[in-house]
């Protein structure tokens, strides 16, 4: 992020602009919506501009801007639409100590103006560093057809009754007061009049006054393979309202971003074979925040019933009587075999397929290998990186084919993902130059699909030198 965002107080806030044309015309007619003090130096100002003038929405300066006109000045807009006038007004502006701006230069500014989608007092900005302006307009007229008008009305008369909702406790009553505010009670009866929505705050407020307060709850979320695309609309819903994450090592930055900015957020990650987070810690981490009436998300990769000891959670929880719920979430063998473009299970070859898992508490994981190792089984194997050696050798043991298609995918889902196709003959050999870094599935009797051509499986040789 080179830029950073934040929202200028502008009640008493002297801003200049230098410029009378169409560039100006743009940033003035945003300005003029602040309560700014604006200025504008234009030997040639527009007609629009010189009506603004008289009729006092700004002060209109017609020359050439010189030295000290921007003293005091918090903002500085180059808008000249001639570079080498605004690289010398510029130098003037930060001669008074303004911040800059140069319309159409970014390397030259020292802030930008976003675009804004603007339901007063509610302001969404939207910027992309300057890299794509027309994508910020696409999402900005798309966030216009979205948010109704009476958005902004309904937020300015909540903001009256601000300080009579310090009655409720502060945190979740009060944010679970101001939830239901805009998204029930307000929009309800902004619909039967505007002078109906303040007797409804009132009303709702007694009501949450009187509620009791809400006991701690848990939802075990499942967060998907890494994709932030890839979660449930309802694993959204419970990261936007938890006051705690406990999550997982495999869950990605992407995801733990749509967390609220005030949540407790508690890593708890496990690595096979390295360092982990006992099982009781988190039991207890679950437990202890929970009697406090925190709302929590323990945050699982891939879906939480897979491979996640949720039975073990759900046992400690149970027995201090806390209540919880299930959002399951797209496991990392769903990604994964559509990474390849191929199905689990295909008429003709296999009607079933085994959800294993390379390595448990107690070390290499002990399957029924005589039917692994049968001609058309398929497998998805979890955590087998480590405990390949161990597969190919119980599998070769009962009988199973070396040339067995094998396909590993690291970081299904994820901007980094690899395909590698083998066969289980030289699956330890072939994982040992891979050299993979990020967590793995290994599918036994799957090959990529041969016209999947967007995820082509990649040669064994770019691995070499890992």
């Amino acid at each position: 992020m080179d830029h950073f965002p934040i929202f200028l107080a502008t009640q008493t806030a002297r801003i200049v602009v230098s410029g009378g044309g169409d560039a100006a015309l743009a940033k003035l007619r945003l300005l003029m919506k602040t309560r700014a003090k604006i200025t504008v130096f234009a030997a040639d100002p527009a007609p629009e501009i010189t009506q603004w003038h008289h009729a006092g929405k700004l002060t209109l300066v017609p020359r050439a801007m010189d030295y000290g006109d921007a003293v005091c000045a918090r903002l500085f807009y180059g808008a000249n639409e001639d570079a080498a006038e605004d690289a010398r007004t510029a130098q003037l502006a930060l001669t008074c100590g303004a911040l800059i701006n140069i319309v159409d230069n970014l390397e030259d500014s020292q802030f930008i103006t976003p675009a804004i989608v603007d339901r007063d007092p509610v302001t969404i900005a939207i910027g992309t560093e300057g890299a794509a302006p027309v994508l910020a307009r696409a999402i900005k007229a798309d966030l216009e057809e979205r948010l109704p008008q009476s958005l902004g009305r309904l937020a300015r008369i909540g903001k009256t009754f601000r300080k009579a909702s310090y009655a409720l406790p502060f945190g979740r009553p009060r944010r679970d007061f101001w939830r239901d505010y805009y998204f029930n009670a307000g929009p309800k009866a902004m619909d039967a009049g505007e002078d109906q929505v303040s007797p409804a705050l009132d009303a709702l407020l007694d009501s949450h006054l009187s509620k009791p307060a809400r006991t701690g709850h848990i939802a075990f979320v499942g967060g998907g393979p890494g994709d932030p695309e890839l979660l449930t609309l309802k694993a959204r819903r419970a990261l936007d309202e938890a006051d705690v994450v406990i999550y997982d090592r495999l869950i990605t930055p992407e995801i733990l971003e749509l967390a609220r900015r005030e949540a407790v957020m508690i890593d708890v990650g496990k690595e096979g074979f390295g360092p982990s987070t006992s099982q009781d810690h988190i039991n207890a981490l679950l437990v202890e925040h929970a009697q406090t009436g925190a709302q929590i998300v323990r945050l699982k990769s891939g879906d939480a019933t897979v491979f996640g000891r949720l039975d073990e959670e759900i046992d400690a929880v149970d027995a201090h009587g806390i209540g919880w719920h299930i959002v399951p979430g797209i496991t990392s063998a769903s990604a994964a075999v559509a990474a390849i473009g191929q199905s689990m299970t295909k008429r003709g070859r296999n009607a079933a397929v085994r959800f294993i898992t390379g390595h448990d508490t107690k070390g290499f994981a002990d399957h029924d290998w005589k039917t692994l190792a049968r001609h058309g089984e398929v497998a998805a194997i979890y955590m087998g990186k480590k405990s390949a050696r161990f597969i190919q050798g119980r599998l070769l043991m009962h009988g199973a084919d070396r040339h067995t298609p094998v396909t590993l995918i690291e970081n299904a889902s994820r901007p980094d993902q690899r395909i590698i196709e083998t066969t289980l003959d030289a699956l330890p050999s072939t994982l040992e130059a891979a050299a993979l870094g990020g967590p793995a599935l290994t599918f036994l009797g799957l090959a990529p699909r041969a016209a999947v051509a967007a995820l082509p499986a990649l040669p064994l040789e770019e691995f070499a030198n890992a």
